[in-house]
This record gives structure tokens, C-alpha cells and sequence, in this order.
């Protein structure tokens, strides 16, 4: 077993914090949203986050989405970039040109603090910081003075993550949030996908409209979608960028992936904070997908269902909003 370790090196060219403990490793490079880029069983050759390769840098650095763990507030879609809020509306640029769009928020492509890193028994830690105030650039879009406070830690029960919000000003404020976690599949070196399935705590699918906005209305869950509640399937069965209700199993709100190959499984276990799923699969296309827990629907503030119900949270002033998840391995 690896003795745990906290530190500072390169990633790619980027500036990184590295922790290793338990076995396992990771990497967070801070600079670029405070994206945690890297988990890693090094001695069985397991990846399980979709990493950028050399050739892809840059790329990722323009639009760091579809690699590690890209945090997303607001997270998804608005429609026509328009975010009511206690009686004003928020302008958020258009940047999705083919369905008329905001998405995906203000945090994942910017510089975050490394508030503190180190080892605390036979766990390492990084602890990250967002500090939103009237000069900062996020306060142009959503203007609220606000902290996001994000710290992972590493050890033999795998990866910890633990992430507040603190309302920082004067009034209330929306909290919404989500993980656009990417995993490989495969992520063992000598597996393919085809040795892999996986399920998901999925209740109710949301029905989408052509801008990919919920209607408000649910559609009913085809066999297939039936199967990731159960026994699973191939996270490639079809193409999917669905959105799906939480219904927590044994108190649970999980992702499952399975390697049948190596006989171990890769528990995602987001927490019961999120009240929706996000699901996206680059289009059926083998090798990595997007299992995201998200606190809100997609375009909450313009759905006419009750707040509770959608998930659009409200902080007060001084309020702290938390959530912890968690990402291991087992024995299948």
C-alpha cells in the first residue's frame, strides 16, 4: 500500500496537485477549473477518468467538458441564455449555436485557488476555492457574491469528494450544480468495452424538446432503460444525452460500472443531494461516458413545477449548501 502523498508537478504542461494513498491516485489541475483530471489504480493498470491525450491539451484547455471531473454552475442548458431570479433576469451568453442555448455554466474553464494540500494520516487531500465577488468575472452573469469550496481526499476507501457553497452577500441566491464526470470504458488496460455494463439509480426520464429543455412531462422508460435500473447493460446501447429523475436504491444514489473481464466494479456513489441525472455518451461512441448528478432540472428557473420538485435551490445570505460523494472500486 502506498504511502500518502500531497504535491505539486506537471500534468501535461499544467500546473497539477497530485495525491496518492491507498493505492490509488489522482490529479487536480487548478487553473483549469479545478478539474480533478486524473483517478488511478496504477498497479492494475486501471484509468478510470477519460483523460486528455498530448495531442488533445489544447483542445481540452478551449472546452474542458469532456475530461475528468468538470464542475458545471449553473449546470446544462437555459433557454435563450435567459435565468429569472426573484423577479430579474439574468443574461447568460448563447453558446451552444444549435439549439439557441446557454450550457453549462461559468466555473468549469476558469483559474480556481489551491487552498490548501497535504496528508492527514494515511490520506491525502487538496482542498480548492471559488471566490465570486463584484470584481470577479462569474459576477457579470450571475451577480451574487458567493464562495465554492471543493476538496477531494484519497485513501483505501478511494476517492472523496466534498463540495459547499456559501452564500456570500446580501440576498438570496440560486444554487444550482452539477459534475460532468466522465469514465472510461474501459478502464483497465487489457479490457474492451465490450467487457462492461453498468446501472444507474434512474427513476422517471424527463421528456426533451428539439432545444433539448424538458417539457415538464415524463416519457416512459423503455425496456432497455428499465435494464440500468436493474441488472445493467452496455453504457453504449444506444446513443443517449438523457435526463432522468433520482430514485435511490438501499438509501443510495449511485453509478455502477462493471468490468466482467477483471470481476470488479467502479461505484459512483453521488449522494442523495442530486435530485436528477444527466447521461451523455459522445454518441454511442466507445470509450468514455457521462454519468452526471445534477442538483436541478435542465432550465429549472423557467419550468413551471413546483421548486422541491425540480430541485431549484435557494440559498440565504450566510447560507452553506453541501454534498459529498465517492468513486471506489470493488470486487464484483
Amino acid at each position: 500500500m502506498s504511502q500518502a502523498r500531497a504535491f505539486e508537478a506537471d500534468y501535461q504542461g499544467e500546473r497539477a496537485i497530485y495525491l496518492e494513498a491507498g493505492g490509488y491516485e489522482a490529479a487536480v489541475l487548478p487553473e483549469i477549473g479545478g478539474n480533478l483530471i486524473a483517478f488511478r489504480e496504477p498497479a492494475k493498470g486501471y484509468r478510470f477518468l477519460h483523460e486528455p491525450l498530448p495531442d488533445e491539451m489544447e483542445a481540452f484547455k478551449a472546452n474542458p467538458i469532456i475530461h475528468g471531473i468538470p464542475v458545471l454552475f449553473p449546470p446544462n442548458r437555459y433557454e435563450d441564455g435567459k435565468f429569472p431570479w426573484n423577479g430579474r433576469t439574468y443574461e447568460f451568453p448563447v453558446n451552444e449555436p444549435s439549439t439557441g442555448n446557454h450550457l453549462h455554466g461559468f466555473v468549469h474553464n476558469i483559474p480556481w485557488e489551491a487552498e490548501s494540500f497535504g496528508t492527514m494520516g494515511a490520506e491525502s487531500f487538496v482542498t480548492l476555492r471559488l471566490k465570486v465577488d463584484a470584481v470577479h468575472p462569474v459576477y457579470r452573469f450571475l451577480p451574487h457574491a458567493f464562495t465554492i469550496r471543493l476538496t477531494y481526499s484519497l485513501g483505501e476507501w478511494g476517492l472523496s469528494q466534498r463540495v459547499s457553497v456559501r452564500n456570500d452577500g446580501e440576498e438570496a441566491m440560486p444554487c444550482l450544480l452539477a459534475f460532468h464526470t466522465a469514465v472510461n470504458a474501459p478502464f483497465a488496460e487489457n479490457a474492451s468495452a465490450a467487457d462492461y455494463r453498468f446501472r444507474m439509480t434512474i427513476g422517471k426520464r424527463w421528456e426533451l424538446n428539439e432545444r433539448m429543455l424538458p417539457t415538464g412531462r415524463f416519457q416512459p422508460l423503455t425496456p432497455d432503460e428499465e435494464r440500468m435500473k436493474g441488472e445493467g447493460l452496455s453504457p453504449f446501447f444506444e446513443a443517449m444525452d438523457n435526463h432522468y429523475t433520482v430514485e435511490p436504491q438501499d438509501g443510495r444514489n449511485r453509478m455502477e460500472l462493471a468490468d466482467t473481464r477483471n470481476g470488479v466494479v467502479l461505484v459512483y456513489d453521488a449522494g442523495t443531494a442530486y435530485k436528477m441525472w444527466m447521461i451523455w455518451n459522445n454518441n454511442a461512441a466507445e470509450g468514455f461516458f457521462c454519468p452526471e448528478p445534477q442538483v436541478n432540472l435542465v432550465n429549472a428557473p423557467k419550468v413551471a413545477l413546483p421548486a422541491e420538485e425540480i430541485g431549484l435551490l435557494s440559498l440565504a445570505p450566510g447560507e452553506i449548501w453541501e454534498a459529498a460523494s465517492r468513486m471506489y472500486c470493488r470486487p464484483l
